[in-house]
């Protein structure tokens, strides 16, 4: 049988424990892996690798022995309790000994769960179980985890389920990382929450998200921000040493001015609007952006994105001779010396 999107996150929660079988195929390994351990998880409980009721069968080993799979389903475990044998990276070169033990399954037999790539509609793997009666076929996409999705890993992790901001803020720092990071992130939460009787706010969000890769370019944009002028001199030098690069360096000025001057535009004020961003600001960064928006004001932020702009052009101007980091530091301190002015 074929699951859907919808039904297949409900069924690796919560899969049929008298299905003969399970296919998860898809082109994200990760997102693969995480998914056939949460559905062997349920199948076999927390426990049941160390009580050997799960047989790992890689797909080499099926090649060279096609009998191993149907062993292995038949085979009676020593300890009592629901049984998995779980093929990995199932290629077409494997199907018939798959086909064979799907064939020959029976109520009590292990329950058999392959992993796969990418599969094409016409594959003889997909067919085989996408057709049966007894055993189910999930494609896994690259979508973001769902809003159920996110609380079920929240409930795995120990976390209370936060109110709507917070898990709006989840939602979206979900569809920023890839799932295995994200995971961790949750399980780091936990840790970070653990004896904690307050619920989940923005601000432990923040203290446990990756660090951000740009971490030096945020200061330099931060010294703009709070016009601390004379710092920003030796801060470009070291950012020219690690390698930055000058076109960067001024887009990520124009995202931060951009967003500052949207927060500014807000009618309810700079912290709504800030409140409102996509991807949301989080903890210490989000009030140190409010207070910039505040301190800017509308009119020069849009001067501030002006400056950007023609600093851009001049960037990319073909007759341009002057070295761009300079160029780029030169625009910098014009925005520091408007963000001074009263």
């Amino acid at each position: 049988m074929k699951l859907s999107a919808r039904d297949a996150s409900s069924y690796f929660a919560k899969p049929d424990q008298n299905a003969s079988g399970l296919l998860i195929y898809g082109a994200d390994a990760m997102r693969i892996a995480l998914k056939r351990q949460e559905v062997i998880k349920a199948l076999v409980g927390p426990q049941g690798e160390e009580e050997m009721r799960l047989t790992r069968l890689p797909a080499g080993e099926v090649r060279k022995e096609p009998s191993r799979v149907l062993d292995e389903i038949k085979a009676s475990g020593f300890f009592p309790g629901p049984r998995v044998v779980f093929v990995e990276d199932a290629t077409e070169q494997t199907g018939p000994a798959i086909f064979a033990a799907l064939e020959e399954w029976a109520p009590g037999d292990a329950q058999i769960i392959v992993t796969a790539g990418q599969l094409k509609a016409t594959s003889k793997l997909r067919k085989a179980f996408e057709s049966s009666r007894t055993a189910y076929a999930a494609g896994i996409y690259d979508d973001p985890p769902s809003r159920e999705e996110i609380e079920r890993i929240l409930r795995d992790a120990g976390i209370t389920a936060p109110d709507r901001d917070v898990m709006t803020a989840l939602t979206d720092l979900s569809r920023e990382l890839d799932p295995g990071d994200f995971r961790q992130t949750m399980e780091k939460l936990a840790l970070y929450k653990l004896n904690d009787p307050a619920p989940l706010g923005a601000e432990d969000i923040a203290a446990c998200a990756p660090a951000s890769t740009e971490a030096d370019t945020d200061d330099i944009l931060n010294i703009i921000g709070e016009a601390r002028t004379p710092e920003i001199g030796p801060l470009m030098r070291r950012l020219q040493a690690q390698g930055a690069q000058p076109v960067f360096l001024l887009i990520s000025a124009m995202r931060h001015f951009r967003t500052l001057h949207a927060a500014a535009c807000d009618p309810a004020g700079p912290a709504q609007g800030m409140s409102r961003m996509r991807p949301p600001v989080f903890g210490p960064r989000r009030d140190r952006m409010i207070r910039q928006a505040q301190a800017w004001g509308l009119h020069k932020l849009e001067t501030a994105l002006g400056i950007i702009t023609d600093t851009d052009l001049a960037l990319r101007s073909a007759g341009q001779t002057a070295p761009q980091m300079a160029l780029v530091e030169r625009a910098f301190i014009r925005l520091s010396m408007l963000g001074a002015q009263r």
